[in-house]
């Protein structure tokens, strides 16, 4: 039986609710609703009476459209039971359940969205935090693929270029060409370096910053956690090892969503539940962004990149001297400073490519885009003397990759990592 090119899902999230939306798309989009709603079905809106519900019923007709296919939506009672049995009806007037993300991916097969503002739209869904929500945005309006097509144009002029002059003996390039070929190489290059910056603060906008609070018992931890989310989030006791688990909230930084985690005291302990605490601790301080190290308390054995540690002297309205940033929870001494520094680490880190998890595409593809310029350029301030062939070859290799994230070339495995993403029903 030929899978149906019409496809159904319910748009919202499943609960009690004043309203769902249950979403149909495809070339049969108006005929399957209007066999639910015994009545044809006309673009824009109109009220619907049918044994089901009395719903607002919305015809989008292609390509103006979210998917640019015929699309009707059925604004029906939220709850469990009448979205799901408008959907079934759906599914026995001839569509089928939508897959993951397969509304948006039809958009951006249709030509209605791009690959960076395909991935914007799950960034915004997924935005805990208005300036990520605001990224998310200026990635939906096209301005980063924009961009990034800008790169693409450039690069692939620059290998044309190459191109004719390996048609020309090089003992007929004048030292302008030369002087030329080094400021075009370093000006994308340091574009390049641009975006990527605008990536790495993207993935921090859209999963977060891992904050861990690290040091020995009763070194303040708790208490550092409750003062910096203003609320007794943490048990704070005198008694050693009161934290034998992770604690864990989420608090908006400067725009910045952060999950700050409270950890176990790092100590050696014959306890068999405190020491499954401390290995948490190390393990979530070798992945943290950030680590907040209150007391004597050394991490550098656990934690795998440089410049993520910022040394506390908690307590400071109790302690004399200590090393580290002077912080305490209980007057408030420094709390604004320790805030400050979080937000000034994460941003140099959004600047260095070797604090960067490789999580995407976009960014998989872009830091090697930026090795291979480095390669030629030694950053972005000079240009070693390369044979002409070899600089040719990575050029084009930029291009490619370039090319590869605004539409020139995409394979059905990319588009597979993107959409599986989504949820059923956008």
């Amino acid at each position: 039986m030929t899978e149906s090119k019409t496809i159904a899902a319910i748009a919202t999230a499943p609960g009690p609710a004043g309203v769902a939306i249950v979403r149909v798309s495809g070339p049969d989009a108006y005929e399957v609703a209007a066999k639910v709603a015994g009545r044809p079905i006309r673009t824009g809106l109109q009220f619907v009476r049918m044994p089901l519900d009395e719903c607002v019923v919305l015809g989008f007709s292609a390509p103006h459209s979210y998917t640019g296919e015929d699309v009707v939506e059925f604004q029906c009672h939220g709850g469990t039971v009448v979205p799901r049995q408008i959907l079934e009806a759906l599914f026995s007037s001839g569509a089928r359940l939508a897959r993951r993300g397969e509304f948006t991916e039809r958009a951006f097969l249709n030509g209605k969205l791009g690959y960076e503002q395909a991935e914007s739209v799950l960034d915004l869904i997924n935005a805990k935090t208005p300036r990520a929500a605001a990224a998310a945005r200026e990635g939906l309006a096209g301005k980063r693929e924009a961009r990034l097509r800008e790169l693409y144009g450039r690069a692939l002029t620059l290998s044309s270029e190459l191109e004719h002059a390996l048609d020309i003996d090089e003992g007929e390039l004048s030292e302008t060409f030369y002087t030329n070929l080094r400021l075009s190489l370093n000006t994308l290059y340091a574009s390049l370096a641009a975006v990527l910056r605008s990536l790495r603060e993207g993935r921090l906008l859209r999963e977060g910053a891992l904050v861990v609070l690290a040091g020995p018992p009763n070194a303040g931890k708790s208490s550092l956690m409750n003062a910096l989310l203003e609320e007794n989030r943490a048990i704070v006791s005198d008694i050693p090892g009161t934290t034998r688990d992770t604690i864990e909230e989420w608090m908006d930084l400067d725009g910045y969503p952060i999950r700050l985690v409270d950890t176990a005291g790092l100590r050696e302990t014959g306890d068999v539940i405190e020491a499954e605490g401390v290995k948490r601790a190390a393990d979530l301080i070798a992945r943290a962004d950030v680590v907040l190290a209150l007391g004597a308390c050394d991490v550098s054995d656990v934690t795998p990149r440089p410049g993520v540690v910022l040394k506390l002297c908690a307590k400071c309205d109790v302690v004399l001297g200590g090393e580290g940033l002077r912080v305490s929870a209980k007057t408030g001494e420094g709390l604004e400073t320790l805030k400050a520094a979080i937000v000034a680490t994460l941003k140099n880190r959004t600047r260095d490519a070797a604090e960067t998890p490789v999580d995407t595409d976009a960014l998989s593809v872009l830091l090697e885009a930026e090795s291979v310029l480095r390669t030629l350029t030694g950053g972005p301030e000079s240009i070693p003397d390369s044979d002409l062939v070899l600089v040719g070859n990575a050029i084009r290799r930029v291009a490619e990759l370039l090319g590869s994230l605004v539409g020139a070339t995409y394979s059905s495995d990319v588009l597979d990592r993107l959409f599986s993403r989504f949820c059923v029903g956008k």
